[in-house]
């Protein structure tokens, strides 16, 4: 006799075909499992990118990937600065899908959209009806339109500022400033542990450092408004479901207004529909698809779909109204579509446009122009009353253009090695200049044979920037090299020129050669009585390069006895210290 292979119940019921006759690979493998993976997938990515933002880990990644296929990042920049820089066409690879398929980037692709919808879902205590309801289209998501057209008009009218909402960019500068400096602190604490208390070598611990190699703990201004900005943003998701995505993301108002031309979307069988509204329960984009579906607001999450237990709902072609197509009375239950009876007592299938009035559109480009004076005649970013600490990186343009190029994403400020770039705060850059980089010298230096910053920033604000060019090496030779500023001494805090006491500490780490800063030797009796040689030091400041080193290691560590400031600069005839260097800077305009 032969044997019988026995298959197991749950095998059988796995690959048994689905209720509408489709094989079981339709339901293992449905858009919405295919969409977590894509999530998944994007997510990990782009913490892959952020980990590998350090000098050690670079090696030819291309991290600044996802702010370069941000596609507000590269209108934005555009239209603000009439170019398009190095990689922003891959701002194209998000519009044109959106073009066929809608806004499938903020539930598919987006780390942010992501991260809010995970949140949601682990803190989702309400009951179906409730979801129902908070699901519901609410006119406040217009409010991402007004802030995209102001955006825009800031950006035309020269001040780049959407990277303070840009999701990828807050994102970045998140991860940047708040949360890998804190996942540094935690690995130490644990490689401490493991050390002290295991007798466990740390080292393979190294993997999960954001910054190995760096001396000391990474410190950021203000990183604790950016931690708790994001806090508040992902928390509201338990007031609003995916609030950030709904009320304020101008990148997604971007892609909503795309999305009224897109070729495909969620299409609802009106012979089918029941009018349940259960296709709400887990709608992500509140775009109200148990009636007249808002494009512009469908993030192409599939959910409805799934929930639906007519199987009312499908992602298809575009096709022409059919509201006007309804034949007999809905009231009485009599009309019929193309032969068919008509179940839902709601014939609208679609509004492609955001639903935002032509004046609230008026009034948010009137928004957009005043606010441009009031950002940009504020004397922090104005050319005879600017911040002497606004120190910009080597190889940024000049001030007025790195404002319109500069999206504050902090990914310069990732990568500096020796945690010297910090995002500023109101005091040195006003509001125009929020979380624009900027150097602080108690905190690190420019390290002399360091161009990193320049390498991954993605709209050009920091242009590409050879090491020969920052050195003045090599064909740069008659330019000579960045200066970023100038050192100054105060001599009433200065150890040799103040309190007689020998201090060397400046010219021994000047970098440059012939060092920027020389010193006059001069014998001295003390009030003690004993004869010291004090070597007081000044500044040469045709070789000064700003570095800040001096500052760095000045011992008198409250408020150094040397310091540097952003005049001498040369990206900027205005900002000029010496005369002559002026009049050779206009000559060669």
């Amino acid at each position: 006799m032969g044997s019988t292979l026995v298959t197991p119940g749950w095998v059988r019921r796995r690959l048994a075909p689905n209720p509408d006759g489709s094989p079981w690979w339709a339901r293992a493998f449905r858009a919405t499992r295919v969409r977590v993976v894509s999530q998944a997938f994007f997510f990990s990515l782009f913490v892959f990118l952020v980990w590998c933002t350090w000098f050690s880990r670079l090696r030819g990644y291309p991290v600044s990937l996802f702010l370069e296929v941000d596609p507000l990042v590269g209108v934005a920049t555009a239209i603000a600065n009439h170019t398009v820089y190095r990689w922003l066409w891959r701002g194209l690879l998000v519009f044109i899908p959106t073009l066929l398929l809608g806004r499938a980037f903020c539930n598919w692709m987006c780390p942010y959209g992501t991260l809010h919808q995970l949140v949601g879902w682990l803190f989702n205590v309400w009951t179906n009806r409730d979801n129902m309801s908070r699901n519901r289209y609410r006119p406040a998501y217009q409010i991402k339109y007004l802030v995209l057209a102001v955006f825009l008009v800031l950006a035309a009218l020269g001040s780049l500022q959407v990277g303070l909402l840009d999701p990828i960019c807050l994102l970045v500068r998140t991860f940047a400033t708040a949360i890998a400096p804190a996942a540094d602190l935690a690995h130490v604490n644990l490689a401490a542990a493991l050390r002290t208390r295991l007798g466990m070598d740390p080292e393979p611990l190294l993997l999960l450092s954001s910054a190995p190699g760096a001396l000391e703990q990474r410190v950021f201004r203000g990183a604790w408004f950016v931690g708790a900005m994001i806090v508040g943003l992902v928390g509201m998701n338990l007031v609003i479901p995916r609030f950030f995505c709904r009320v304020l993301c101008p990148l997604g108002a971007l892609l909503g207004v795309l999305s009224r031309w897109s070729l495909f979307r969620i299409d609802r069988d009106l012979a089918k529909c029941t009018d349940c509204d259960l296709c709400l329960r887990r709608c992500e984009g509140a775009s109200d698809p148990h009636q007249a579906l808002r494009k512009s607001e469908c993030f192409v999450c599939m959910n409805c779909i799934d929930d639906c237990p007519e199987g009312a709902l499908s992602f298809r072609l575009e096709r022409l109204p059919v509201k006007d197509r309804v034949l007999g009375d809905l009231a009485k239950g009599t009309a019929t579509l193309f032969g068919e009876k008509v179940i839902s007592r709601v014939p609208d299938t679609v509004r492609a446009a955001p639903a935002v009035p032509r004046r609230r559109w008026l009034f948010a480009v009137a928004g957009g122009m005043l606010a441009f004076p009031f950002l940009r005649l504020s004397a922090a970013v104005n050319k005879r009353g600017f911040s002497p600490k606004a120190i910009r990186p080597p190889g940024s343009v000049e001030e007025a253009a790195f404002l319109e190029r500069c999206i504050k994403c902090d990914q310069c400020i990732r990568v500096c090695p020796t945690n010297v770039l910090q995002p500023a705060t109101l005091a040195p850059a006003g509001l125009e200049g929020l979380w624009t980089p900027v150097m602080n010298f108690a905190i690190g230096f420019c390290q002399l044979n360091c161009t990193l910053c320049s390498e991954v920033c993605p709209t050009g604000a920091i242009q590409k920037t050879p090491l020969d060019r920052k050195l003045g090496l090599g064909p740069y030779a008659e330019k000579g090299p960045i200066s970023i500023g100038t050192a100054f001494f105060d001599r009433g805090r200065c150890l040799p020129w103040a309190m007689e006491t020998p201090c060397v500490v400046c010219e021994e780490v000047c970098p440059v050669t012939p060092k920027a800063i020389g010193t006059y030797d001069e014998e001295i009796t003390r009030w003690d009585g004993k004869r010291v040689l004090l070597k007081r030091p000044y500044v040469r400041p045709e070789l000064c390069i700003g570095c800040g080193i001096c500052e760095h290691e000045c011992p008198v560590v409250d408020s150094a006895a040397v310091y540097v400031t952003a005049v001498g600069e040369t990206r900027s005839i205005e900002r000029s210290l010496l005369l002559e260097a002026t009049r050779k800077a206009k000559e060669g305009t």
